[in-house]
C-alpha cells in the first residue's frame, strides 16, 4: 500500500538539484536504456511512484542515476538517490548494477569512515555470484554513457604506476597504511577516467584493467584490516571491472582473489566451482605461469574440500606449469609476488589442510627462499608463522618458538589485522609451552604480549 512507503527525499533533493520535471526526466531514462539496448515505457508517473518510496525494477535504478548525472554533469549513484546501495546491501545487487556506480559508493563509504558499511560481514552466498554474472549486460549500459574528455595511454599508464607505488607501501607497512588516499584516488580520479572516450578499443580494455588492478588491490587491503564484507564487494567491483578488459583470464584472476578470501576464512562453499570455472576460463588464454597460481588455488579449494586425490593432481599440474618460463606473467598476476614463491605458499597451505606438515614445511620454506625479505614484509612474516605451526605440528616445539621470533620480527610496524590475530594465536600458544617448560616461550609470550598492547 502506498501509505506504507517511505518518501525517498534522496531522489527528491536530486531531481530538484537537476531542476528537471518529471515528464523530461522520464524521456532521459526512456532513452539511455535504449542506449544500452532495452526498450521501456518509463512515464512521469513512475517518477512520482519512485519519489514516493517505490523501487524501479531491473537496471532501471541505474538508467535513474545516468540521466541525473547528465543534467547535473557530476556523478550520481543509486546510493545517492536512495535506489540500493551496493555498500551495505546484498552484494547480489552490486553485481547486476554499474560497477562505476558500486565504486563511487563503496569509495564514499571508505572515506567518511561509515561504520555500519565497514562493519558489513562477509556473504559466503555472495562467493559463486561471478559463476553467473552477465557481463554483457553491464557493458552494454556502460558502453552507452560517455559524460567525458577522450582519454589516452598516459593516463592508464599513471594508473598502472601509482598503484604499484601503493603497492609497495602496502607489502612493507600493511593493509592500514594509506587506504584512505588509494580509495580517493580510485573514486575520484580513476572512475571518472572510466567514463571518457578512449581512442581505442584496446585503450579501453587497458583502461579497465588497470581499474580492476585498483580495486583488487583496496580490497586486498581491507581483508588484511579484518573487513571481510568491504573487502569481498570490492572484489566483486574487481571482477566487474576485470570483465571489461579481459573476461577470460583478468576475470578468472579476480575469481582466484574471492576464491582464497573464502578459503582463508574457512568458507569452501562454492570454491572449487569458482576455481575450476576460473581455470576453465583462462586455460591456454594466459601464460603458463598464470596457469600455475590459478591451479593451486585449484589445489587449494580441493584440499579444503577434502578431496585429497584432485589437490595432489592439481598441485603437480602447478609444478609442470611454473616450469614454463617461456611467456611473461600477466600484470595483473604479478602483482600477487615472485611466482615461484606464492605457488609455493599455496601449496603449502594446502599440504597443510590435507595435514601432510612435513611437506608443508618443505614448500613454505621455498616460498620463504623466493622472496627477499625486504620487499614482501607482511606476506614473509605470515608465512614464517605458518612455517612454525607446521614445525610445531611435527612437535619440533623450540624451533617453533624460534621461527615465531622471526615472524614478530617482521610484524613490527605493519599495521595489519591479519598479523594482529596471529600474535594473538602465538601468545596463547607460548603460554601452554611456557606451562609445559618449553624453552623460550616465555620470552615469546612476553614479546607478543607487548606488541599487542602497543597496538591496541
Amino acid at each position: 500500500m502506498t501509505g506504507s512507503r517511505t518518501p525517498n527525499t534522496e531522489l527528491a533533493a536530486v531531481i530538484a538539484e537537476a531542476g528537471i520535471t518529471y515528464f523530461a526526466l522520464a524521456r532521459e531514462i526512456r532513452a539511455i536504456a535504449a542506449e544500452a539496448g532495452e526498450t521501456l515505457s518509463t512515464g512521469p508517473s513512475a517518477i512520482a511512484y519512485w519519489v514516493a518510496g517505490g523501487k524501479p525494477a531491473g537496471q532501471t535504478r541505474s538508467y535513474v542515476a545516468e540521466a541525473l548525472s547528465r543534467r547535473i554533469k557530476r556523478k550520481v549513484t543509486v546510493s545517492e538517490i536512495g535506489l540500493g546501495c551496493a555498500g551495505t546491501r546484498e552484494a547480489r545487487e552490486a553485481m547486476g548494477a554499474d560497477p562505476l556506480a558500486t565504486a563511487t559508493d563503496l569509495g564514499r563509504s571508505v572515506m567518511l569512515r561509515r561504520r555500519e558499511f565497514l562493519d558489513t560481514a562477509f556473504a559466503a552466498a555472495a562467493v559463486g555470484l561471478p559463476l553467473t554474472y552477465d557481463h554483457e549486460a553491464v557493458a552494454a549500459t556502460l558502453k552507452a554513457a560517455k559524460t567525458r574528455g577522450c582519454i589516452g595511454t598516459e593516463e592508464v599508464a599513471t594508473v598502472r604506476q601509482l598503484t604499484e607505488v601503493f603497492r609497495g607501501a602496502d607489502d612493507r607497512l600493511g593493509g592500514g597504511h594509506g587506504l584512505t588516499t588509494v580509495t580517493a584516488y580510485l573514486t575520484d580520479t580513476v572512475v571518472p577516467m572510466l567514463e571518457g572516450r578512449f581512442p581505442s578499443d584496446a585503450v579501453r580494455r587497458d583502461a579497465f584493467g588497470a581499474a580492476a588492478q585498483l580495486a583488487c588491490l583496496i580490497g586486498w587491503k581491507h581483508h588484511d584490516l579484518g573487513r571481510e564484507g568491504v573487502a569481498q564487494q570490492y572484489y566483486l567491483v574487481g571482477y566487474q571491472l576485470a570483465c571489461e578488459s579481459d573476461p577470460r583470464g583478468h576475470g578468472a584472476w579476480m575469481m582466484r582473489a574471492l576464491t582464497h578470501q573464502a578459503l582463508d576464512l574457512g568458507h569452501p562453499g562454492s570454491c572449487v566451482e569458482l576455481a575450476e570455472e576460473a581455470l576453465r576460463r583462462a586455460a591456454g588464454r594466459v601464460d603458463r605461469q598464470t596457469e600455475a597460481l590459478l591451479l593451486v588455488t585449484c589445489a587449494r579449494a580441493y584440499g579444503s574440500s577434502r578431496e585429497g586425490g584432485k589437490a595432489a593432481r592439481a598441485l603437480l599440474a602447478a609444478e609442470d606449469a611454473l616450469s614454463d618460463t617461456g611467456d611473461a606473467v600477466a600484470s595483473y598476476a604479478a602483482g600477487s609476488g615472485p611466482v615461484t614463491a606464492t605457488v609455493a605458499s599455496h601449496t603449502g597451505k594446502t599440504l597443510t589442510a590435507m595435514k601432510d606438515y612435513p611437506a608443508a614445511e618443505r614448500h613454505y620454506r621455498t616460498a620463504l627462499a623466493g622472496r627477499a625479505p625486504g620487499t614482501y614484509q607482511r606476506v614473509h612474516g605470515l608465512t614464517m608463522v605458518n612455517l612454525g605451526s607446521s614445525v610445531a605440528a611435527q612437535h619440533r616445539h623450540e624451533e617453533a618458538v624460534g621461527l615465531w621470533n622471526r615472524a614478530i620480527d617482521f610484524m613490527e610496524g605493519v599495521v595489519s589485522d591479519r598479523n594482529r590475530q596471529q600474535i594473538k594465536a602465538i601468545r596463547a600458544t607460548a603460554a601452554g609451552y611456557r606451562r609445559r617448560g618449553v624453552s623460550g616461550a616465555a620470552s615469546l609470550e612476553q614479546r607478543a604480549a607487548a606488541l599487542l598492547r602497543g597496538r591496541a
